[in-house]
């Protein structure tokens, strides 16, 4: 008996466009109903929101049997988190900030069993494994996992190409926020170099032949990313979906 079918990795590698949401509110009831609203994946996201692997592990719980395809978020490129990450059961793992080759190397060996990499060995008392329910576990949990590789400063685009070489991995998110600060254009991730910068990066992964992300609640930019070939694309965050609908309810009947 294999380890599951990664269902996101293998659709996004069909070369599908999937429409998902970030879940920033930490929260696994929120997580689950999130998950019957018919978005194809959601993101559990532990770098913004206050999140703990514990609460990582419950928000995933509540996600990992629904259609909706869970990929997590991890707050840095730590070894440990990542291994910890993967044990309660995350298959597709987004990782921020990434700038170079050698760092997105050692983040994909630490998503991978030796030979082929470096993470520790223990999913017999993990979600991962089905504690112990999946014998074949090991040898057959490295072919599904989904890495993606979150590149956000000028840095990471700069050594972007370098970056898609690198064997194994799934694909790159480019962030257009933190890529519009570090280009000095703070709070405008639609300012007219900042989205050259990313239309162009979307085009150069996708023609790497790997996945491209990104993330944004603006309809025309949303649309121009999945011209540039975009098929990874975050559309929405529940802290302010949920902050809009209650501002517009209490602005409706409430005198502020």
């Amino acid at each position: 008996m294999p380890a599951p079918h990664n269902l996101l990795k293998h659709r996004l590698a069909k070369g599908e466009v999937l429409h998902g949401c970030w879940l920033g509110m930490a929260d696994a009831y929120v997580a689950e109903i999130a998950a019957t609203c018919g978005f194809d994946w959601l993101l559990i996201d532990g770098e913004h929101a206050p999140n703990d692997i514990r609460s990582l592990s419950s928000q995933l719980a509540a996600v990992m049997h629904s259609p909706s395809l869970p990929i997590i978020r991890l707050p840095d490129d730590d070894t440990a988190k990542i291994k910890q990450a993967l044990d309660i059961g995350a298959q597709s793992l987004l990782i921020p900030m990434v700038e170079n080759a050698a760092q997105a190397e050692r983040i994909y060996r630490a998503t991978r069993y030796a030979p082929e990499g470096m993470r520790g060995v223990g999913s017999s008392l993990a979600r991962a494994s089905r504690f112990s329910a999946i014998p074949d576990y090991l040898t057959t949990a490295n072919a599904e996992i989904c890495l993606i590789l979150q590149v956000e400063s000028r840095a990471g685009l700069a050594a972007l190409d370098d970056i898609l070489a690198v064997k194994g991995i799934d694909g790159v998110f480019i962030g257009p926020s933190d890529l519009a600060a570090d280009m000095g254009h703070l709070g405008q991730p639609g300012h007219p170099d900042v989205k050259t910068a990313v239309l162009d990066a979307l085009r150069q992964i996708r023609k790497a032949g790997l996945t491209a992300g990104v993330l944004s609640t603006d309809t025309d930019y949303i649309n121009d990313c999945k011209a540039a070939g975009a098929n990874f694309v975050g559309i929405g965050i529940d802290v302010t979906l949920y902050a809009t609908a209650m501002r517009s309810l209490a602005g409706e009947w409430c005198n502020t």
